[in-house]
């Protein structure tokens, strides 16, 4: 009897832990089916173009005469991702912003990254092991912003699933457990569920994986990012909000009050030469690398608190990974962490970490190059050959580390040496600086920088007048231009609409938007009949470029390999101010991060394409194919070895351009191809004769 009256008691418990468990499992499942990434609507709106794909920009010119003109609450120096981000942050609060750069926006490290968004689960390893709080904030702050960088620019970022291979049993827990805390310090930002996978299972999503060993994988996920198109995302985003930006234009001097205030600065065009002060209520220093350079001119006693790593990257053919899984190695030969991404259709290898000289387009030294192709070799099967020979490019991004003021900066001293970023105000001149950081959080250091800019330079009067935004930061619900109307089917009405290839209407919606429909429009208007390119590019060219099939000269691809039309080159120099050959090869396209020889056959079409919608002369074609040829030096061109061994292309290319132009330019391009040769190792004029 007793046992049954327990029983029966036991019975209500049970029921009450089954009914719990029911509930929870039902939470669980709710919340695991709701997670993940939240992709734009798809509706009917996305088969015809949004209103903002009307939208034109001011041109340099009026952008250059309202920098002549007006007085602005802050101008902000550096056009990168953090510099773009300030200006969208404080013209979204309703301050007038202006914009400077001393080269193109983007031109440094925001184009030359390891092209993810991403919390950091090395630092995340760090933090762990070394009890570093600040690296942990660090995480957790990147893993918060990667989320909102996903929804505020949807068509540019993407989630990606990272493989981490496992070769000794002992490992599996210790980075199952790791990939665990990176999905639980996300929270409900967290993008899809770190799992386990079998040796079966990761050698078919990775079948180029070396098997020998292998006892399994982890696969966790970050985000990935077209890094130069997002940079001009955020500043024609700006100016769409009433910023004025200016490229290519460069800061002489700062300019001061009575009190020792800075109040502006000097300013030269590099296109014109001209100079002319810009008045401003403060300035911030957002120059990346070059923080320092900046704030000598306000403080010639300046102890430098930047101390830049170069992070060294190649780019391999696309059948060196699968298209939708990345690989991380996390325990390379020397210790360094290596990435192996695909990418805009190619395969991204990197990076290196060495420290660094500030430097205008650095070079990928060889040596390193052929240690990330040896790190790649360790990875994957021994049947695949991994050639130098398949090195398509190679670049060098720096990363500026900095220093905390405040501390002590005499050799030795590293405890002022932070892993995030730093906003510091010189408190006897009210220059107000950010540096350090990394693309993720380019949202965040823009709001602290501009937080810290109101309140120094006494700005929150216009912030209440200029928009009912009550004075704070609200970039987390902006999004970038291109956006609107957007969703992941936008392509299919791009085929249907201009009859175009697939892979040419799914890189337009990826790189441009809902502002492709835009790109499609100045397609169509460029007549096929229109005038065909000089004789020049005709002799050079040992290809056709293959129409696209859209009707009108603009859907031609500029290169067969590649899904690039030519209105890119149109667009760009129209609504994005491109100026030079190097701004659409590098930034506004990828094509020279993508495949730098590609990149060298297209120049003279892009030259082309430029010169007949900017008015350039004989000369400044050359002069523009010279920029060129060195800016594609500096993407491992040189170090291909088709390219140490044989003629040099820019000789060939620019004496075909001597050879249509006459008399009056000749001994002009003769000199070029001189000076050509010379960067490019080969300093033999010979084969001109």
């Amino acid at each position: 009897m007793s046992g049954s009256s327990s029983f029966r008691r036991l019975i209500p418990r049970l029921a009450a832990y089954a009914s719990g468990g029911t509930v929870v499992a039902a939470g669980a499942g709710y919340w695991y089916l709701n997670s993940g990434p939240a992709y734009p609507p798809s509706t009917s709106t996305s088969r015809r173009p949004p209103e903002s794909a009307k939208w034109s920009p001011p041109t340099r010119a009026e952008n250059i005469t309202s920098l002549k003109t007006q007085p602005f609450d802050i101008l902000i120096v550096g056009g990168g991702a953090t510099g773009a981000g300030v200006a969208l942050d404080a013209a979204t609060r309703g301050l007038k912003v202006a914009l400077v750069e001393k080269g193109d926006f983007g031109c440094g490290t925001s184009s030359k990254s390891t092209k993810l968004v991403h919390g950091g689960v090395r630092y995340l390893q760090k933090a762990i092991f070394e009890l570093d709080w600040e690296q942990w904030k660090l995480v957790k702050e990147a893993l918060h912003e990667r989320r909102i960088f996903l929804q505020t620019a949807p068509y540019l970022s993407s989630m990606l699933p990272i493989m981490l291979p496992v070769y000794h049993y002992y490992q599996v827990p210790y980075y199952f457990a790791g990939c665990k805390l990176y999905d639980i310090l996300a929270g409900k930002e967290n993008m899809e569920t770190s799992y386990l996978m079998s040796k079966g299972k990761a050698l078919e999503q990775f079948p180029m994986l070396k098997s020998d060993g292998l006892v399994g994988a982890v696969v966790y996920y970050d985000g990935q990012h077209n890094d130069s198109r997002m940079n001009i995302s955020l500043v024609m985003t700006a100016v769409k909000h009433g910023a004025t930006v200016a490229n290519y234009t460069e800061v002489t001097s700062l300019t001061k009050d009575s009190a020792g205030k800075v109040n502006g600065a000097r300013v030269r065009d590099r296109l014109t030469g001209q100079e002319w002060d810009i008045a401003a209520q403060g300035v911030v220093n957002a120059t990346g690398p070059f923080t320092d350079e900046l704030m000598k001119m306000d403080n010639p006693s300046h102890k430098d608190i930047v101390q830049p790593s170069s992070g060294i990257h190649i780019t391999l053919p696309n059948y060196y990974a699968p298209r939708k899984m990345g690989l991380l190695d996390p325990a390379t030969s020397d210790g360094r962490v290596i990435f192996f991404l695909p990418w805009e259709g190619g395969t991204i290898a990197g990076t290196t970490d060495t420290p660094s000289n500030v430097t205008i387009d650095p070079e990928a030294p060889e040596e390193e190059i052929k240690w990330i192709l040896g790190e790649v070799q360790r990875y994957l099967s021994p049947d695949i050959q991994v050639r130098r020979t398949d090195v398509l490019s190679a670049w060098s991004g720096l990363r500026p580390l900095v220093r905390d003021p405040t501390h002590s900066t005499e050799s030795g001293a590293t405890q002022g040496l932070v892993r995030n970023h730093i906003v510091y105000t010189n408190p006897d001149s009210n220059l107000v600086s950010i540096s350090g950081g990394k693309w993720t959080t380019y949202r965040e250091m823009a709001k602290e920088t501009v937080d810290e800019s109101v309140k120094v330079f006494g700005l929150q009067d216009a912030v209440d007048k200029g928009n009912g935004a009550n004075g704070g930061c609200v970039t987390e619900r902006i999004t970038l231009l291109g956006s609107e109307g957007w969703n992941r089917n936008m392509f299919i009405g791009l085929i249907q609409k201009y009859n175009l290839p697939p892979e040419i209407a799914q890189h337009l919606s990826s790189s441009y938007g809902s502002r492709a429909w835009r790109v499609c429009q100045l397609a169509a208007s460029t007549s096929s009949t229109s005038s065909s390119p000089s004789s020049w590019v005709s002799a050079y060219a040992s290809y056709s470029p293959p129409p696209a099939r859209g009707e009108g000269r603009g859907f031609e691809r500029v290169t067969p390999s590649l899904p690039y039309i030519k209105a890119e080159i149109r667009y760009a120099v129209e609504n994005e101010y491109a100026v030079s050959v190097i701004d659409v090869i590098g930034r506004r396209t990828r094509l020279s991060f993508l495949n730098a020889k590609e990149a060298l056959k297209m120049l003279p079409e892009v030259v082309n394409e430029m010169s007949s919608l900017l008015n350039w002369s004989s000369l400044e074609r050359h002069r523009q194919l010279e920029l060129g040829i060195t800016f594609l030096r500096s993407m491992g061109l040189s170090s291909l070895p088709s390219y140490r061994h044989s003629p040099t292309p820019s000789s060939v290319l620019l004496l075909h351009c001597a050879s249509n132009m006459g008399p009056p330019s000749h001994m002009a391009i003769l000199k070029t191809v001189g000076r050509c040769q010379e960067r490019l190792g080969r300093c033999d004029v010979s084969c001109i004769h």
